[in-house]
């Protein structure tokens, strides 16, 4: 199977945050051995610019019994590989912020440096990642201009290039995170890593501890 993996996953997510980690843990060359796609809420901007490709948004929003779950789960797993984590109130986030600046620091190079600097805001200190001046200190840590990177959810290029990756996802029928498709075979949700591994590197590092 010739084609490269692709793998979904948000600055939201918890899980998302937990596979990443896996993943770069298995696999150093990550950016260069599978194609990442930055996915989140849109807001109604980026929303009209999906539909007017033809595409939507697939995920639901979850109930509050889901929620307090995934809070209980999420810690569990962090515990169970020696992390501590906070967990971040979000009140009335703007996802744009965060993910458009991602793919400014993806176009700058400096994608993983920006992405730890920010999860680690996010999961490290539960800070508000949807405010521009956590954003922008998470810039500055990952050696970006902070305006620049704040700015970057107005910034016309990478607005279409924000349409195309959830096009992307849609196209994909991606309705949850992480997700990772490669050819024919689906894998959704942290528990699905090692499973994708065990396919795609069979000689990768043996299961998750």
């Amino acid at each position: 199977m010739n084609r490269r993996p692709r793998l979904y996953f948000s600055l939201r997510s918890p899980y998302s945050w937990l596979a990443i980690r896996r993943l770069r843990q298995v696999v150093p060359d990550l950016s260069s051995a599978i194609d990442l796609y930055p996915y989140w809420d849109p807001d109604d901007r980026t929303t009209a610019a999906l539909k007017r490709r033809g595409g939507e948004f697939h995920y639901v929003q979850m109930s509050r019994a889901k929620h307090l779950y995934m809070l209980m789960d999420t810690k569990r797993l962090a515990q169970k590989q020696g992390l501590t984590m906070a967990w971040p109130i979000d009140i009335d986030p703007w996802w744009e912020l965060p993910h458009l600046a991602l793919l400014h620091a993806r176009r700058a190079k400096r994608e993983w440096a920006y992405y730890d600097a920010i999860t680690e805001a996010r999961w490290g200190r539960g800070d508000d990642i949807c405010t521009p001046d956590v954003v922008a200190h998470a810039a500055v840590v990952a050696g970006l201009d902070p305006d620049e990177a704040v700015s970057a959810s107005s910034n016309p290029s990478l607005q279409s290039e924000a349409v195309d990756s959830l096009y992307q996802a849609y196209l994909d029928d991606i309705f949850g995170i992480p997700y990772i498709k490669w050819g024919r075979h689906r894998f959704w949700g942290f528990d699905r890593i090692q499973p994708f591994l065990d396919l795609w590197r069979p000689d990768s590092q043996g299961a998750q501890p």
